[in-house]
């Protein structure tokens, strides 16, 4: 299927010169009484290259078909993460590379969408958020509050976000995988 530059959103997934692309962002640039023109920064699923691609608003790209699929999340070796199919339990592999982040913020029996292209993983999309437990946070020192009040925390996973200085050892979070960011606390 066909989709107009304009029409593009982050996080769609489009075919150019036989290769999958992700976009990552996209502007509008209106000059005068031109046509507007669409910067589209895109990104190859394969080789994780990125790329500013400028066009006319009215140019079409053509959208890739991707298969999305539930997995539950196994374990990770230095090249691999390894998930299951709930359905038929065949195990799916996908190149950490590929991933991207979200992978720093999965524990083990986490469900993700596995994404697929011609019947190969490409990716994953995690959940919008996680809950992750904090398992080292320094203490907040009286009079730090002065300006957006905020402290690195390291979570379950290994992975180290900034958090309020109220966060301590032990609390659940919610963090976006996506983003990295802290979203509430959970208790």
């Amino acid at each position: 299927m066909k989709v107009e530059a304009n029409i593009l959103k982050k996080g769609d997934y489009v075919l150019l010169n036989g290769d999958v692309w992700q976009v990552q962002k996209t502007e509008f640039n209106y000059r005068g009484r031109g046509a507007a023109n669409v910067s589209t920064r895109i990104k190859n699923v394969l080789t994780g290259g990125t790329i500013e691609n400028g066009t006319k608003s009215n140019f079409e790209y053509e959208l890739a078909d991707i298969e999305q699929v539930q997995g539950q999340y196994l374990y990770k070796d230095n090249a691999k993460l390894y998930f299951m199919d709930p359905i038929t339990y065949d195990q799916i592999d996908i190149d950490i590379k590929k991933t991207g982040t979200i992978s720093d913020y999965l524990k083990e029996g986490d469900l993700v969408y596995i994404l697929k292209f011609n019947g190969t993983p490409i990716s994953i999309r995690s959940l919008q958020s996680v809950r992750l437990k904090v398992i080292e946070a320094p203490d907040a020192v009286k009079g730090d509050t002065t300006t957006a009040p905020k402290k690195d925390v390291v979570l379950e996973t290994g992975i180290t976000v900034k958090a309020p200085i109220f966060i301590k050892k032990g609390d659940t979070i919610v963090v976006n995988p996506e983003t990295g960011e802290y979203v509430e606390r959970v208790n």
